[in-house]
């Protein structure tokens, strides 16, 4: 059976509607146009309150499938959920920052602006790997050639170049 669009998905759940407190704005894969079959839905929250998101959370989706609450201990003790619905792997993920200085959302933004700049060529590139097993940032700093043992950090260091900075990049790696 075929999974629905994540779109679909997110409405089956109304998880946007739930986590609208929370400034909730869908990251990852699927809307980039890179997610495998093993792909999950992640949606970044600006939860100053980590009790409130997670209760939020809790009375909303723990009677789901793989429902499950953790906090990461460190860089504003996030709380992330997970859960299955309507065909996907949903992670819910809930920091006091706000969410656009958060790392998820700015290594989104910046592989969307990537992917707009660098085409087809590019996207297959990326997806070439992905398709290999690696995972979204790895897959982007391997086809960038971006130097360091961290390319989640890789990512984040060009971030806030500007589209010529970019694009001169992608040039650079004939793209």
């Amino acid at each position: 059976m075929l999974k629905p669009h994540y779109t679909e998905a997110l409405k089956r759940t109304n998880v946007l509607e739930i986590l609208a407190p929370f400034d909730p704005h869908v990251a990852g894969t699927p809307p980039l146009g890179l997610d495998l079959p093993t792909s999950d839905i992640d949606v970044l929250c600006h939860a100053p309150d980590p009790h409130a998101f997670t209760q939020t959370v809790w009375e909303a989706y723990a009677e789901y499938d793989e429902f499950c609450v953790r906090q990461w201990i460190g860089r504003e003790n996030p709380v992330i959920a997970s859960f299955a619905a309507a065909g996907w792997t949903f992670e819910l993920f809930g920091q006091a920052l706000p969410v656009s200085e958060q790392h998820g959302w700015r290594h989104f933004q910046v592989e969307h602006r990537l992917l707009t700049i660098g085409g087809n060529s590019f996207r297959a590139a990326v997806m070439q790997r992905r398709n290999d097993g690696m995972k979204t940032e790895p897959a982007f700093a391997a086809t960038l050639d971006l130097k360091g043992s961290n390319p989640y950090q890789a990512l984040l260091e060009i971030a806030d170049w500007s589209d010529d900075a970019l694009t001169a990049l992608l040039h650079e790696r004939g793209f």
